[in-house]
């Protein structure tokens, strides 16, 4: 590796020590700050499970609600699911769906008052949410594509407000 590239690793892998091993970043001295980050994704599916789910017609109940209890119960527990995550205490997980003529479209948004920001715990909660669409709907349609799990924005703590440009 060049010494260019070797100071970008440096600057930006902050989860790696100096022997080139994962660590938990010590986020002890950080200001404790109001964060925010939300999180989106898609379910893209037939328009005949798509109806299915509108109407309420899967054979395992209602996807939406599901899904959303899912996507919150991960968030919650997003510092067990990965390794380097600080456990974040959440003040709140909110997660809203909206059907599209090709599937159903999954916003989530994280807050919490502490030391780092929760652009994990969005993300987790827009990717369960998304597997659980799929687990509940697979017995009508096996080749749903789960896709463009992203962060929409963040804000909070040192390196300020993210939105992203589409």
């Amino acid at each position: 590796m060049d010494e260019k590239n070797e100071s970008i690793r440096d600057a930006e892998l902050t989860h790696v020590n100096a022997q080139g091993r994962a660590r938990m970043v010590d986020v002890g001295a950080k200001p404790v700050t109001s964060r925010v980050a939300r999180a989106a994704g898609r379910v893209l599916m037939a328009p005949s499970t798509l109806e299915l789910v509108r109407t309420g017609g899967t054979r395992k109940g209602d996807v939406l609600a599901v899904a959303q209890v899912a996507g919150i119960m991960a968030a919650k527990r997003t510092w067990e699911l990965v390794p380097m995550c600080h456990q974040v205490p959440l003040s709140g997980v909110d997660i809203s769906f909206a059907f599209e003529p090709e599937g159903i479209a999954i916003e989530a948004t994280a807050r919490c008052k502490g030391e780092t920001g929760v652009e994990m715990e969005a993300l987790t909660a827009v990717s369960v949410a998304a597997l659980t669409i799929y687990d509940m709907c697979k017995s009508h349609q096996r080749d749903m594509v789960i896709e463009s799990v992203r962060l929409m924005e963040k804000d909070g703590g040192r390196s300020g407000h993210f939105v992203r440009q589409e």
